[in-house]
């Protein structure tokens, strides 16, 4: 017995076309959750918010609530599963941004004492002493653009489930 015949792959049964089609959607719909984000982040600058503490925790909700609302949407208007697995490139994102910033070389400024964890957690957690690595863009591409495809899969999710 094989864990095939257990499982009902959603593969099964399509052909290489519909394949096709769906991991172009699983990309679109990616590209949507990163454009809703650069909305966002835009609108923040736009609005001349600071650059503190306060104002990142507030992208922070907004990378997740927009992106949600706006994935919400989208598969409602749209009613495509694939919207909802979005999830998964920012699962991808993160873990290769991880593996990336592990790699930079640390220096005077740059998180120099830091060990793997202390690299991570002040990349892209800290929102008040950022270790300095990736120019100090660490919270917008580590954090912000991983969270923004995992609100929109969630509203995707909300919105198909509701069906």
């Amino acid at each position: 017995m094989h864990i095939t015949d257990q499982l009902e792959l959603p593969s099964q049964g399509k052909s290489i076309g519909d394949l096709g089609r769906e991991a172009l959607w699983f990309a679109i719909h990616t590209f949507l959750a990163a454009l809703i984000l650069a909305i966002v982040v835009v609108a923040m600058m736009m609005g001349r918010a600071p650059d503190n503490a306060q104002s990142k925790v507030i992208g922070a909700v907004l990378a997740l609530i927009v992106p949600m609302v706006g994935g919400f949407l989208i598969a409602r208007l749209q009613g495509y599963y694939v919207a909802g697995y979005v999830w998964v490139s920012g699962l991808i994102l993160f873990g290769a941004i991880c593996v990336w910033v592990l790699d930079l070389p640390t220096g005077p400024g740059l998180c120099e004492t830091c060990g793997a964890v202390g690299k991570l957690t002040r990349t892209f957690f800290d929102v008040n002493r950022g270790s300095g690595l990736m120019s100090g863009e660490g919270f917008l591409v580590g954090t912000l653009l991983p969270l923004s495809m995992f609100g929109y899969a969630a509203g995707a999710r909300i919105a198909l489930s509701s069906d």
